[in-house]
């Protein structure tokens, strides 16, 4: 199995979770003289299955992100963090230029002449062209990762 593979097992694992703890929830309890829709302990037996399943997968993915080797020497693990740095950079960039911006704010602008005027304490332009280069290394980055979760079999 691929990397990429277990990846996308591992999301429908979690979703499955996530449904089955919904579905018990909504059938723990029921009205006395009635029959709960779906049987809650059946539901939870499952859930328990699928959770032991997940934790597999996410101890052979995580194995397997700590092992691979990307060209740049770094490991798949070393990659992931990367990306994830770079993408909560590139928040707080474009966070910090709509601010200035008042991008979705009303207030920054005068209705009157007597209302003091909100100026930019930050550069506008440039917080938008450095979130323009984080968000092209995020891009960079991301094709790396998925082109090696195909390339990458999943350890045991």
């Amino acid at each position: 199995m691929k990397l990429a593979e277990a990846l996308a097992e591992r999301a429908e694992a979690t979703r499955r979770v996530e449904q089955l703890r919904s579905r018990v929830m909504g059938n723990a309890r029921y009205q006395e003289g009635e029959t709960p829709a779906e049987d809650a302990a059946g539901l939870l037996a499952e859930a328990d299955e699928v959770s032991g399943r997940l934790e597999t997968l996410i101890r052979r993915i995580n194995r397997t992100n700590a092992a691979v080797r990307m060209e740049d020497g770094g490991t798949l693990s070393d990659a992931l963090a990367h990306r994830d740095v770079l993408r909560l950079r590139h928040s707080v960039v474009t966070a910090a230029a709509d601010a200035a911006a008042g991008t979705g704010e009303r207030g920054y602008g005068r209705q009157l002449r007597s209302e003091l005027l909100m100026l930019s304490a930050l550069p506008v332009a440039e917080l938008r062209a450095r979130a323009d280069v984080l968000a092209r290394e995020i891009r960079g980055v991301d094709v790396r990762i998925q082109r090696t979760n195909w390339e990458v079999d999943l350890l045991e």
